[in-house]
């Protein structure tokens, strides 16, 4: 079956969202297989650790490598008239200030252990963009 390009995109805005669980689900799997050995997906960045312990939102979920750990949420925005290394989103308000702009922004979504530094992008998801 074919598809048009518009049918892909969200809603006629041609912004829409990213849901990464597929991709998580693999390759969780494959660690679990052994394919894959813990300091080849516990690699997060320090400054994502460090943004998770601090402002990142606590999931009623344990991290999927060392279950030991409860998952944090943190969410990164990027887009124009902002640093280059995006920003860290820390509460709702700021996130819905940063929706009521006129610019089209993105946000990642990211879940962080801070006990063994896994990390996956969950989802990516439109920002802003108000006419």
């Amino acid at each position: 079956m074919n598809l048009p390009v518009g049918a892909l995109r969200g809603a006629g805005t041609g912004r829409a969202q990213i849901d990464h669980r597929l991709a998580r689900k693999a390759l969780i799997n494959e660690y679990r297989r052994g394919r894959l050995a813990q300091d080849q997906v516990c690699d997060a960045h320090p400054e994502l650790i460090r943004a998770a312990a601090n402002v990142g939102t606590t999931l009623d979920a344990l991290c999927p490598i060392c279950e030991e750990e409860q998952l944090r949420l943190v969410t990164y925005v990027f887009g124009s008239r902002l640093p280059a290394h995006g920003r860290c989103v820390s509460t709702a308000r700021e996130m819905t200030a940063l929706n009521r702009r006129r610019d089209e922004l993105t946000a990642y979504v990211v879940e962080a252990c801070i006990a063994c530094r896994w990390h996956h992008l969950r989802t990516v998801l439109p920002v802003g963009g108000t006419r």
